[in-house]
């Protein structure tokens, strides 16, 4: 299992995806000088580290169940099609997750009338992406290998 190519593209993808749990997206300075932080659970004031000025949770509950369905497809190795189609689905809801948060960042600064900075962490549901498309790829060089060793038998 490990010693797949896909399998450390899947992991990598899991990772990356995990660590937005615990940095924020983005920055938003309001006019008043009052700086927002944007986290994967919502939107907070910089100085109180508790309490969440609005709290989002379709993003804390799409971004949980891409973190799942990425974790459980790497060990799906003996089902390749299944695998395949799982990845696929699974970008999709990144694809959502990215078009969602940009929605809201979006939404937040205009009310706000704040000036957003994004972080690097912004672009990891973009890089993970990448690495399941791999994933998907070199599942799909298997899967025609296999295949193809059928037809010798």
């Amino acid at each position: 299992m490990i010693q797949r190519i896909q399998t450390l593209f899947l992991l990598i993808a899991t990772v990356l995806m995990e660590m937005i749990f615990f940095y924020p997206l983005a920055d938003m300075l309001s006019g008043e000088s009052q700086l927002y932080i944007y986290g994967y659970n919502g939107l907070r004031i910089a100085n109180e580290q508790q309490e969440l000025y609005l709290k989002l949770v379709p993003i804390i509950v799409l971004l949980s169940v891409i973190v799942f369905i990425s974790f459980v497809s790497i060990f799906l190795y003996k089902k390749r099609i299944i695998q395949m189609r799982i990845n696929f689905i699974n970008i999709m809801l990144m694809l959502g997750y990215m078009g969602l948060n940009y929605y809201y960042i979006n939404n937040f600064s205009k009310q706000l009338e704040a000036v957003v900075s994004y972080k690097i962490f912004a672009v990891f549901p973009l890089i993970a992406i990448i690495f399941t498309y791999l994933a998907i790829r070199s599942i799909g060089k298997d899967e025609a290998l296999i295949r193809s060793m059928d037809r010798i038998r």
